[in-house]
Parts: C-alpha cells; structure tokens; sequence
C-alpha cells in the first residue's frame, strides 16, 4: 500500500511531527524530511538513519524545490509556537509564509494529499462562545493570542491552495500532551509542578495525548479525506485539576494558589519587568497569562466519526508521561518520547 507513496513531513525533529515521523516509519512509508541544521535531534536520533532528510526549513524555497521532487503526500507539522511579542514577525513568517510556501509547491508538483496540522487556537476564541466544534468561524477578540492569529492565516493559505485543486486537510490539535522535550511547551509543565509550582490557573482547556494526534494525521494521510477539518482533542480539563493529576503522578505537592484574572494581569508584567532587567525569556506572557484564564470546550464528535480512531484516557498518557519524566530528571532531563502503538 506504501510503496507507491512518498511522504515529505515537515517540523519531524519536533514535538508533534517526531511522533509522526515513528508512525509514518512504523507503517513503511518512504519519508523525507526537512530539518535545520540548528535543529535538534534528540526525539528522532535512533529512528535518523531511515529518513531522507533535507537542511532548510518551509521559508527556504531552494530546500523546498529540493524536498519536493517525487513526493506524493505532505504532512506539515512545523510550525512556531511562542507567546512573546517579539516573536511575532517570525512566527507570521514561518506559519503563514511558510504555509504558503508549502501548498504552493504541493500544487505545482501534484501532490495527491496534504495533511496541514493547525491549533484549535486557529478556531478563534471569544467569552461569549465557549464551547467550539468545527462550524466554528473565526472571531476576532481579545481572547486570541498572536500564534492564534498566525494558524488562523496559516490555515486560508490551505483553504486558498485547496480551492485551486490541492486535495487538503487540517486537523486542530488541543493542547498536545506527552513526553517530549521538558523545558517547552506541555513538558515545561511537568517540569514545573515537580520543582515546586505553587500556582494553577482557574481556566479550562482541551488536551490530547500526542500519539493520538499522530495516529489521526496518519490516518488522514491513508483515507484521503479532503475539505475537511477536524479538532482532536480527547478530553475538556481545568488547569487545575490537569496540575493535581500531574502533581500526583509525579509524587509531589499539587500547586495550592488558584491564579484569578487580576492576578493573572499582575503576573505576566511582573514577569516582563524581569525580562527585562535580566535579558530573560518570561515564563509568562501577556497572551499566555490571558489564555490560562479562559474556560473552552472542544466537541470531539467529528474526529471520533472516523472508523477505527479512539482517544486515550488522559489519566493514561499523564501516567505514562510522568514515568518517563522521572527517568529524564536522573539524567539531566534528556528528552523521551512515549513508546508508539
């Protein structure tokens, strides 16, 4: 069934795609990939050797001509996910320029399937629509952080590129959980609660385990469904009792301070006071800050329509995360990655 396939995944050294990558792998599918050489290496090093690989990245279009030549099938998982102000002309370059780019080409070398992984950030979030399906339209609001801005443009590049005949889907994630790298994105948050977090937001969110994701990419890429988009998100969660199961998981105290919105305010301009003064990252931002406090539902009715697709309890993948996790703190936490199906 593969042999007649070859996939051209992008953002595969990272979180999502790593995953991917293993699965992609696992089913027999030729892959090539791109990779800059700045990235790391570490969630995909013992799987390297049965990639092709191309050094670029979705805004170098020589890398791009290069990556595409015989490629039938894409999955674009790279993408940048920052918070801070001062990325946000980079973050627009890569996810929308970079999109575009990226369906640009499919177009002109006939791709058969595009996979285009997205963020139910992209769904737009308001206070007066708290729970989301894929009907959804984008709102403009407050709520919207900058990277919701930046998948929001990012997925009409794929809209555009699908209504001049480039058969494409987008797939939303929630928040991704899973062992990964520790020191960004949903690993940081684990790094947190075991050194000692005293505060949880009082917001609520969707979270996903990242082999789900993969596995729905994946299956996307098999079914050739088109026109579609579909929100992966297994389970709608409080921060705080997200942060207790966590805590508990991994043998330590669960945070005890629930962060109310005003609280929230005064935090992340705390935290860019020191940034600052220090020439540090802040742990948080004005869009994280803000983000944590809204309370959102995701309907998962769509995605759980395609046959032989489920969810993983979320209790699972926060178990298994935290075993991995605690093996990473003995030796520097080295990034892990979850055993795949």
């Amino acid at each position: 069934m593969t042999n007649n396939r070859k996939v051209l995944l992008t953002g595969a050294t990272g979180f999502i795609g790593a995953y991917v990558l293993r699965l992609l792998l696992q089913r027999g599918y030729p892959v090539r990939a791109l990779r800059r050489h700045t990235s790391p290496s570490d969630l995909v090093r013992d799987v390297a050797d049965q990639v092709e690989w191309v050094e670029g990245d979705i805004t170098d279009l020589f890398a791009l001509e290069e990556a595409y030549q015989g490629i039938t099938h894409v999955c674009h998982c790279a993408a940048l996910v920052s918070f801070r102000t001062s990325d946000e002309r980079r973050m627009m370059r890569v996810n929308v320029e970079g999109t575009a780019n990226m369906v640009n080409f499919a177009l002109d070398a006939g791709v058969q399937h595009f996979v285009h992984v997205s963020s139910i950030a992209a769904l737009g979030r308001a206070a007066n629509r708290p729970q989301l399906d894929e009907t959804c339209t984008w709102v403009d609001s407050p709520t919207n952080t900058r990277y919701a801005v930046s998948k929001y443009l990012s997925e009409q590049e794929v809209w555009r590129a699908h209504a001049e005949g480039l058969p494409a889907v987008i797939v939303n994630p929630s928040m991704v959980l899973g062992s990964g790298f520790w020191h960004v994105g949903t690993g940081r948050i684990f790094q947190q609660i075991y050194r000692g977090m005293k505060l949880y937001p009082m917001g609520q969110n969707g979270f996903v385990d990242v082999r789900d994701v993969a596995q729905f990419i994946v299956l996307m890429l098999e079914r050739g469904i088109q026109g579609e988009r579909y929100i992966l998100s297994a389970q709608d969660v409080l921060f705080r009792d997200l942060f207790f199961q966590i805590a508990d998981a991994l043998g330590v105290r669960r945070p005890f301070i629930r962060v109310t919105p005003l609280l929230a305010e005064i935090g992340w301009r705390v935290e860019w006071l020191k940034s600052q003064l220090l020439r540090t990252d802040p742990l948080l931002t004005r869009d994280s800050a803000r983000a944590s406090m809204g309370r959102f539902s995701y309907s998962n009715k769509k995605s759980l329509s395609i046959g032989g697709f489920t969810y993983r309890p979320l209790e699972q993948t926060i178990r298994e995360t935290a075993v991995q996790f605690l093996e990473a703190a003995r030796d520097g936490f080295s990034p892990r990655v979850l055993p795949m199906p």
